[in-house]
């Protein structure tokens, strides 16, 4: 028989029995549109969250200050309360300006740059808001800064009175804030210079000589430090850059034990593997739990299978009196259910895809106060081929058993039935 005349009995049986077959139908797109929806929302979020990263820079390494590692039942609640009063008393300041020195002997260092940061009270035309300061040193934060400028420029090197700030505070905070402008924050005047761009990271926040943060931010003193921000040369030695600056930092402290460090080193792209790696292993366990619908589904196309067999019974015996063999008997209910589970691929395919889209709709976030934000699902084609030959493969393995029945029926038994 040829595969035309097959293709088109094994068409017929599928429009013979619609209701049956649909409701088959639908078990395979419920399936397939989950994985999808998962799959594509998974992709979507590590592609996000690497535009994220990439934006703050992945030659970055940020040192800050008190780390507590939990030991023992409830050393983790304890100790996380102790980190809170450290931080809130003038004793956990201890990165110090040799602590930078020292980093600039590491290898694969280009910047080293200390900072100091809090929150201070800024008015501008009448209106106050409390703000968030970082003091920086402007003989190298252009160089480290990866937030790119709006208008105006970055600070230089040994000016003072000056500020830069992040794109929410001319926007959200004081609208009408200009470059040129004046600004008093805690009583002090200061010129606005630059305005950056949105980024997610620095739109907060404004930026000053750490001199002049000195001034305005209380328990702050020359010699400390709130944080260390060191840009690298090569990224792809990133992880041993940060291992050598654990390493000469606990021998400026004089900590001979790594669980007494007092100080956390953090690199970016670390953060963005482990986060990575953390989605890819979240949207595999969604994707197997999906793919429980695909199981359901696959009974359903195998009940179908067998129910069109026993209706058929006559058809059979009749194709096999004619000179049907037990070939074409198989190739036609194989054919019956691989149809069955292309068509529940490619409407899955459209469900899954509206899905992932309404998904991140509903639990994106807002870029534009800083935080993460889910922009857009990723529909991969090579994904999408491969679910398509998965809810195939599903359909003729639900269906190889009733097709093997079918084609090993006597055609006079099968003339027989009733």
């Amino acid at each position: 028989m040829r595969f035309k005349k097959s293709f088109k009995i094994a068409l017929n049986i599928i429009l013979h029995s619609r209701l049956r077959s649909w409701l088959t139908i639908i078990g395979i797109v419920i399936g397939i549109g989950a994985i999808v929806a998962i799959i594509s929302v998974g992709q979507g979020a590590e592609k996000s969250l690497e535009r994220n990263l990439n934006a703050l820079s992945a030659d970055i390494i940020t040192v800050t200050p008190d780390v507590f590692r939990a030991s023992g039942p409830g050393a983790g609640f304890r100790q996380a309360s102790e980190f809170q009063a450290s931080r809130s008393s003038s004793e956990a300041k201890n990165l110090t300006v040799r602590d930078a020195t020292f980093l600039k002997s590491v290898p694969n260092v280009e910047y080293v740059m200390g900072t100091i940061s809090g929150n201070a009270e800024a008015t501008y035309l009448g209106k106050t808001a409390r703000v968030s300061v970082q003091g920086v040193d402007t003989g190298v934060w252009k160089d480290i800064v990866s937030t790119e400028l709006e208008s105006g420029r970055y600070l230089n090197k040994g000016e003072l009175g000056v500020i830069v700030v992040g794109s929410r505070i001319q926007s959200s905070v004081f609208t009408d804030l200009q470059v040129n402008r004046q600004i008093n924050i805690e009583g002090k005047s200061f010129r606005v210079v630059g305005v950056l761009k949105q980024s997610g990271t620095d739109d907060s926040r404004v930026f000053m000589p750490i001199e002049n943060a000195l001034t305005v931010l209380e328990d702050k003193d020359e010699k400390n430090f709130d944080a260390i921000t060191v840009k690298i040369r090569d990224i792809s030695l990133s992880d041993e850059t940060a291992t050598q600056i654990e390493s000469k930092l606990m021998l400026s402290h004089g900590i001979l034990q790594e669980s007494k460090k007092d100080f956390t080193v953090t690199s970016l792209k670390s953060i963005q593997e482990r986060v990575s790696s953390a989605l890819s292993s979240m949207s595999l366990f969604l994707s197997s739990i999906a793919a429980i619908s695909l199981v359901v589904g696959s009974i359903g196309i195998m009940n179908t299978m067998f129910t069109s067999v026993l209706e058929k019974t006559k058809e059979i015996g009749v194709l096999k009196a004619i000179g049907a063999t037990n070939r074409d008997i198989l190739a036609i209910f194989l054919m019956n259910a691989g149809i069955i589970g292309l068509i529940g691929g490619i409407f899955g395919v459209v469900l899954g895809v509206v899905s992932s889209s309404f998904i991140v709709q509903m639990i994106g976030m807002d870029e534009s106060v800083g935080r993460f934000r889910l922009s857009s699902a990723y529909v991969d084609p090579k994904m999408v081929l491969g679910v398509f030959a998965i809810s195939i493969l599903v359909g003729l393995l639900a269906g190889a058993i009733p097709a093997y029945r079918a084609s090993k029926l006597k055609p006079v038994d099968a003339l027989r039935y009733e």
